[in-house]
């Protein structure tokens, strides 16, 4: 089309449709305020109520399907948290779930995983719990987004067992406890085998390889105490 143009217009010809055409392309229809700001307002109750109406009637019983409690008030947000591997969950009240999330559980070991969620905890957007033995979250825990639970690391320690194929072996896989009022923030790290006391916050992109005392900030990689929490 381009070399046709070029045989059939002249230069200036040429130059004036490719203005024109840039014209047409950033075009867009002027704004009537008060038609388009209450246009807006509706296109927003439609998509929040169906978004409601999936949530409610088709993500949330799928997703307690697979859950052995029957939690009250749970709310899930933007879909259906991703279920990976073999993995017993059981969930508290008033939980908040982000639906870009993934919970995973180990598929080599001789007992199923265990996830255990108590009551009024929030776990955020693209966060990863990877079960290895058993993950236990206690009452009132945040974790905001991006945050990895790593209960097993999925490969071997050894290259050629690695390069083979070969699953993870039981010694690198741990428990990881996140007692009352943990707080992890964004991009935190928790590897296996860790407990992290109650009350204790873990500053963002941290990553935690030892257990964390009580009431504590700590940060960095790996994590340390930073200070004792004054409330």
């Amino acid at each position: 089309m381009r070399a046709l143009l070029k045989q059939h217009l002249t230069p200036v010809q040429l130059s004036k449709l490719k203005h024109s055409a840039r014209t047409f392309r950033g075009y867009a229809f002027p704004v009537i305020p008060f038609f388009h700001a209450s246009l807006y307002q509706c296109h927003l109750s439609l998509k929040n109520l169906f978004a409601w109406c999936l949530q409610k009637g088709y993500y949330t019983p799928l997703f307690l399907s697979q859950v052995l409690s029957r939690p009250t008030q749970l709310q899930l947000y933007s879909g259906m948290p991703q279920i990976l591997g073999q993995l017993h969950i059981t969930l508290g009240d008033d939980c908040r779930i982000s639906g870009i999330s993934t919970l995973c559980g180990r598929v080599w070991g001789s007992k199923t995983p265990e996830l255990i969620i108590g009551k009024n905890v929030d776990i955020g957007w693209q966060n990863t719990l990877a079960v290895g033995r058993k993950i236990q979250i206690d009452d009132n825990v945040r974790l905001a987004g991006k945050v990895f639970l790593a209960g097993f690391p999925g490969h071997p320690l050894n290259p050629h067992d690695r390069a083979a194929g070969e699953p993870d072996l039981a010694h690198q896989v741990g428990d990881i406890h996140l007692c009352r009022n943990v707080w992890l923030g964004t991009g935190v790290m928790v590897m296996a085998g860790v407990t992290i006391g109650e009350n204790s916050i873990i500053a963002a992109g941290s990553v935690v390889t030892k257990d964390i005392p009580c009431g504590v900030l700590a940060g960095g990689n790996p994590a340390r105490v930073i200070k004792q929490l004054e409330y």
